[in-house]
């Protein structure tokens, strides 16, 4: 939890102060004046004994006890400056805009580690350093500029990056997005988004707390953190979206270089994210678009009017809409005709509804009204209403100011004309509107919040698996691969139905596996982890002269130690795979299997634990799945079956965490049964 000295001070203290309100020290004194600070304002700077027009100390000793104290001095003097706070004036809350810290040195982390435990000792918060700083309702402890209109239910946003962070406020003003917070972590010396978000969990209140946030993430230390209070948000009836830069190898340079931080797994971030429910964005103004689409009333259907009075902007939409899977249905009858004869000639209503250049406030007021009292296969609207510049459309945005609180269907307005009608945009925002410049940016954040996912981060099934055998298994082994033995033994200990198979190290060995197994069989080598790169799979062995000669073949494989034989079987080749993925823990991966694997890539995740549920939307989410499900006279696979197994190895990740690979490819199904035909699992041990 955050202290609440650092939330609500009654008092502040700037370290650093100064009449030159173009450094931190100089700005942030400003901002706290000018957006009305109401508690106590103190100042310090050796050199001043006023700072604009506020009280100035020349040493941090001489003040009196504080709640928060905002640091803007050199890194090299800020734990002496943070111990006489922290031990003699009772202060508890901190924000360091200083940089020379972790993110350059080791005595950088090394200094910035003693302040953090100074403050620790005392129950404080530091919020950074290498920060921007904090705005909320009580105060704006930022350097920066512009603070953006605040708002008990505007989004709360929380940022790694303070450069960032400003440059998404910057974006936001100009399309009418109110904030109710802004939390810059800097460096997360003491505290990071996933703490942040924590506290925004805690303290959540149903009436007065915002009910959308917004997250930019460089490292997602601490994963397990941020699902739980995520979903936890979303599940009160939130609405989260992020961006989480650092995706590619060249990003996750970018990331280090820049905070210190290595970047995560891309398909982790991705899994991490759907499980907890949260939207990802991949730019500022895609994240500020989404939240805007989130800030209007909620669509509850997928058929869009779009009225305009420009066609290129409604042809755009209607494309971005129906590629991801919204409607633009086609208006007509009675009602339809009547609306056209109330349009100037040359209008059309079959949707999109053209009223033309010369359409006005009139017009667009009584098209608004059809689509929301007669036209009943209509969920919402969005008008696109811009201007060549010829004349002032304040009486078209008065109308949209209206009708966006009086009709029942939203009404997203999407104001293009950001140079001609400036004036008239700032003015539609001054009364409290928010607004989409983009068309295709709309309807594609349009669609991206329709198909959002509900949490599932405490969704988990259970299947009986031998815990005593999995364990003794893994506690026996050495790090590395398995042998085959030991991974036919996991298996049948997590429930997991295997192929029939013997390990032969001779020709007789062979000959009296096949008795038992009978014909046709494969064999397989043993030892080299490619089996099907070296020549080491040979298929269809239906009598002695063939096993033999296989046997000799295989056995001059480089690294062949032995062989594996197995009934032949038919079915679908399909795919399970688990991964350890750092802190993340285990994704767990599913799709076609064999050489598919590596060709179509047509494969779908999910972060350990796995529920039923989860595994069976893995399966129906895959490119694929026409094909699982049977085609053209080919067998399909019983789905149920696939999406136990699947479950069944998250749950056999969670007993053994020490797998760091594991692949079961291919399993063979078909609608009777789906069996692992080839299996290898490695264990790394810390």
């Amino acid at each position: 939890m955050l202290n609440e000295k650092l939330i609500n001070p009654k008092s502040i203290v700037v370290v650093g102060a100064s009449n030159n309100t173009q450094n931190p020290g100089g700005s942030v004194l400003k901002n706290l004046i000018d957006n009305n600070f109401s508690g106590d304002l103190f100042a310090v700077n050796p050199n001043e004994t006023e700072v604009q027009g506020i009280k100035c100390y020349q040493s941090i000793a001489d003040i009196p006890k504080v709640d928060l104290a905002i640091i803007a001095i050199a890194a090299r003097f800020t734990l002496e400056t943070v111990q006489i706070l922290a031990q003699q004036k009772n202060t508890k809350g901190f924000i360091i805009f200083s940089a020379g810290y972790s993110e350059k040195d080791e005595d950088g982390k090394k200094l910035e580690q003693q302040i953090v435990e100074e403050i620790k000792a005392v129950d404080g918060t530091l919020l950074g350093p290498n920060n921007i700083g904090l705005i909320n309702q009580n105060y704006a402890g930022v350097f920066t500029t512009p603070i953006p209109t605040l708002k008990p239910h505007g989004v709360d946003f929380i940022s790694g990056s303070g450069a960032t962070a400003v440059f998404i406020i910057e974006a936001a003003i100009k399309t009418g997005l109110p904030f109710a917070s802004v939390y810059s972590v800097g460096n997360s010396a003491q505290i990071g988004v996933e703490d942040v978000l924590e506290h925004l969990d805690l303290t959540y209140n149903s009436v007065t707390s915002s009910k959308v946030k917004l997250l930019y993430i460089e490292s997602i230390d601490n994963p397990q953190k941020l699902l739980k209070h995520a979903s936890s948000l979303i599940k009160k009836g939130c609405k989260i979206a992020a961006i989480k830069a650092g995706s590619s190898s060249a990003g996750s340079r970018a990331a280090s270089s820049h905070t210190g931080a290595l970047a995560n797994s891309d398909a982790a971030v991705d899994t991490l994210f759907k499980k907890a429910g949260i939207i990802r964005c991949y730019g500022r103004n895609e994240l500020i678009t989404v939240a805007s689409i989130f800030m209007h009333p909620k669509l509850k259907g997928k058929n869009i009017a779009i009225i305009t009075h420009a066609g290129g902007p409604a042809v755009m939409l209607t494309d971005a809409l129906s590629k991801n899977g919204l409607n633009v249905p086609e208006i007509h009858g009675a009602k339809s005709e009547e609306l056209l004869s109330k349009l100037y000639l040359g209008s059309s209503v079959s949707n999109p509804i053209d009223f033309l250049a010369t359409g006005n406030a009139e017009q667009l007021e009584i098209i608004i009204d059809y689509c929301e009292r007669d036209f009943s296969n209509i969920d919402a609207m969005v008008v696109i209403f811009g201007s060549p510049g010829l004349f002032e459309v304040y009486d078209v945005y008065d109308v949209l100011h209206k009708k966006m609180r009086d009709c029942k269907k939203p009404i997203f307005p999407i104001l293009p004309s950001v140079v001609n009608v400036e004036k008239e945009i700032d003015y539609f925002i001054s009364k409290g509107n928010i607004n989409f410049p983009d068309e295709v940016l709309f309807g594609n954040a349009l669609a991206k919040t329709l198909k959002s996912e509900k949490p599932t981060a405490n969704n988990t099934t259970q299947f009986s698996a031998d815990f005593k055998i999995i364990r003794a298994i893994i506690d026996n082994a050495e790090n590395g691969y398995l042998h085959p033995k030991e991974v036919k033994e996991l298996l049948l200990a997590t429930q997991i139905p295997i192929v029939n198979e013997s390990i032969c190290s001779t020709k007789e060995s062979c000959i009296t596996a096949v008795q038992k197994l009978g014909v046709p069989v494969v064999m397989k080598v043993i030892g080299p982890i490619h089996k099907s790169d070296v020549g080491g799979i040979v298929l269809n062995i239906t009598n002695e002269k063939k096993l033999i000669d296989s046997f000799n073949k295989i056995m001059k494989i480089d690294g062949a130690t032995s062989v594996l034989i197995q009934p032949m079987k038919k079915g679908i080749e399909l795919f399970i795979g688990a991964k350890k993925e750092d802190n993340f823990g285990h994704l767990v991966l599913c799709g076609l299997g064999g050489i598919y694997i590596e060709i179509l890539k047509d494969v779908n995740s999910a972060l350990a634990p796995v529920a039923l549920t989860e595994a069976t939307e893995m399966i129906q989410g895959l490119k694929s799945y026409k094909i699982l499900q049977g085609i053209r006279n080919q067998e399909g696979i019983d789905e149920t079956k696939f999406a136990e197994i699947i479950t069944k190895i998250s749950n056999l990740v969670e007993i053994a965490p020490e797998i760091v690979e594991l692949d079961l490819n291919p399993l063979l199904g078909n609608s009777k049964e789906i069996i692992a035909v080839d299996a290898r699992i490695r264990i790394e041990k810390s």
